[in-house]
């Protein structure tokens, strides 16, 4: 079992710590905060689903229907420039500052649905959970064990990531930090969906 859990926990956290939309926002609620544990459950969860239906033997679904890799490129693109902008002009305006007092601002409802469109209109989400993981499961003795391999790393690295984002906020108790982290999520945000759209 242990033969096959590591690879699937190994290969699972290269795949994540690449930095991308969940992994920018879940650091921007954590920073702030914000429903972090929901947040980062979720992240969790939609992983450990994407992952299953790979382990599974779904990652053929894009042989089966044609036209879904271009709606998600497309839709997801569109999503990744939108979200872009809001960040953008969130660093323009700037005057964001860290809240400690257990103020919150948006809406446990709002970040949910922000982050399930992050996770499933993103292409590259399947590509590298349901695909790629799926497809090296199998080349395992014990696909299960594997699976719960990739599931785990997925689970410890969206709460570390989560609850160690606090360990910076003295650093972003200054309005200059949020606007360069909004700046970069922004660029980080349009150049995931100029690759979707230019390859």
């Amino acid at each position: 079992m242990m033969t096959s859990f590591f690879p699937g926990f190994a290969l699972s956290l290269t795949l994540i710590l690449a930095i991308g939309a969940q992994n920018a926002f879940v650091l921007r609620q954590g920073l702030r905060r914000e429903h972090v544990f929901w947040v980062c459950l979720t992240c969790a969860a939609c992983d450990a689903l994407l992952i299953a239906a790979g382990v599974a033997g779904f990652g053929a679904l894009s042989e089966a229907l044609p036209w879904f890799e271009t709606v998600m490129r497309y839709g997801g693109a569109a999503f990744l420039i939108w979200y872009g902008w809001l960040n953008a002009r969130s660093a323009w305006r700037g005057g964001e500052m860290l809240d400690t007092g257990g103020v919150t601002t948006q809406s446990l409802r709002r970040a949910i649905l922000t982050l399930l469109g992050l996770t499933f209109l993103n292409p590259h989400v399947y590509l590298d959970t349901v695909v790629l993981l799926g497809s090296i499961s199998a080349q395992y003795p014990d696909r299960l064990a594997f699976g719960t391999g990739a599931v785990t790393a997925s689970f410890c690295f969206f709460f570390t990531l989560g609850y160690g984002a606090r360990l910076l906020a003295p650093l972003f108790a200054k309005p200059v930090s949020w606007q360069i982290l909004d700046a970069l999520i922004a660029l980080t945000m349009w150049a995931i969906a100029a690759k979707l759209l230019f390859g």
